[in-house]
This record gives structure tokens, sequence and C-alpha cells, in this order.
């Protein structure tokens, strides 16, 4: 897989941030800069966001690249939504390279499967990647609703979002991670969520429960987390340095 690009910010100890759908790296964690006046953030393009090339959205396949690219050496990582699932694979390749593993809201639907409300979210992004040719617009606005995202979309749609909008068709559905827990459970993990919708808070329940991760909500902005700025950055740090 082609490198990602890696924006970067500040000096200190490096904190690796992956982004989920549709937004890349510089516009997702714009509410975390602050941050960089303590420590170096590194946030990744994911393929076909911001200035790294297209490909198939594939949680597993991101995770070689994540891992062999950006930890050879001690970090934090970071990983919101698909991101998520991205980061609990890739420190599961590196995990003497992983000094803390925060994820905030993965959808990892398998590990709570049997829940009646996770089940039927989870088959209904699958659905919603499955279009081979959808209205782009139509497709964010209804992706958004579906993972709590409190946002109103404005016409004429920017194009960035149009862009990370256009790799939801096709990629692989989240519904087919299995995280590997069991490899995790020997790292500082935190599972944080918005407080806003119950398959993400029945997920990192699991996630809390199988890896030993510690668990925090950070509500007010619903499935957008890191746009809460100051209290999301306040739970990383008080993590980061536990």
């Amino acid at each position: 897989m082609t490198r990602v690009y890696v924006h970067e910010w500040g000096q200190g100890p490096e904190v690796v941030l992956v982004h989920g759908a549709v937004l890349g790296g510089r516009e997702c964690w714009r509410g975390q800069r602050p941050l960089a006046e303590r420590w170096r953030l590194r946030a990744v393009d994911r393929p076909g966001h911001g200035r790294t090339p297209p490909a198939r959205q594939d949680f597993e396949a991101e995770s070689v690249q994540l891992a062999d690219q950006l930890l050879d050496r001690p970090v934090h990582l970071v990983g919101y939504s698909y991101g998520g699932l991205v980061a609990m694979y890739a420190a599961a390749r590196r995990p003497e390279n992983v000094l803390t593993l925060t994820v905030v809201e993965p959808p990892a639907t398998a590990l709570a499967k049997g829940n009646p409300v996770v089940d039927e979210w989870a088959a209904a992004i699958r659905r919603l990647m499955a279009p081979a040719d959808p209205d782009l617009p139509t497709l964010l606005r209804d992706f958004l609703a579906l993972v709590g995202a409190q946002v109103e979309v404005a016409d004429p749609v920017h194009p960035t979002l149009l862009q990370g909008t256009r790799q939801l068709v096709g990629a692989r559905p989240p519904d087919e991670a299995h995280p590997p827990l069991d490899a995790l459970r020997d790292l500082p993990m935190l599972a944080i969520t918005g407080a806003h919708l119950e398959p993400y808070e029945a997920i990192c329940d699991v996630i809390a429960s199988r890896a030993g991760a510690e668990r925090a909500q950070c509500p007010g902005a619903g499935h957008l987390v890191p746009d809460t700025g100051a209290p999301f950055n306040a739970l990383l740090e008080k993590f980061f340095t536990a």
C-alpha cells in the first residue's frame, strides 16, 4: 500500500492520530492543535483523504501500512471511528511501540454481535456502503445521520467532503472487523464514547471488558467527539501521563 501523508505539529512525545471517514487528518483533528504545545502530533491522511492517493478503505490493509510507517518507535496511538479499527489492528502488530492506545467510537460491531440494536445498525451501515454509483451529497447526509454526527451539510457540498464521501463507496464494511483484543490486553488502552448512540456504548463496553481498557465519555458533539476540543484533549493528556 502507498505511504500515507502525515501532518506534523509541535514538539514533544509523539502522538499518532488516525481519523475516521470523510474528513482527513488536518480537518478531523483541528480541535487537538492546542496539544502541539506539549506533544508532537502526527495526523495521518488515510487513503483517499487529504494528500494520500485513493485506495479501497480496508482497516486491516491500512493497519499494515500504519504499523510499518508510523509505529517504528514509541508513540501514543489514537484512532477515531473507522480509524479506531485501523489503530487496534496496527497496535497488535507493533505492541512494543505503543505507549498507549485510545479508540474513539470504533464501529467494531462484531464485538457486540447479538445485541439487536447493534446488529440493526451494522446492517444499515453495510447497506449504505453498497451502492456502486450513489448520489454523493445524499450518501454523505445519510452517513452522518447514521453515525450520529450532529452537523448540517450546506449546499453546494464542499469538495473535501465529497472526496471523503467517495471513499465510503465499496469500503470494507466495519462489521467484518474482529479486532485482536487479546493481543491488546497488555497495552494501556482507553475507549471513549460521546454518550449519544447505544451501539458505540455497547462496543466500547465490550472492549473494556475483553481488553481491560479504561472507559470514558465525552458528550456534547455526538459522534464528532474530537470536536469537543478541550474536554477531549484533557481526557487524552490525563491518559497519556497516567
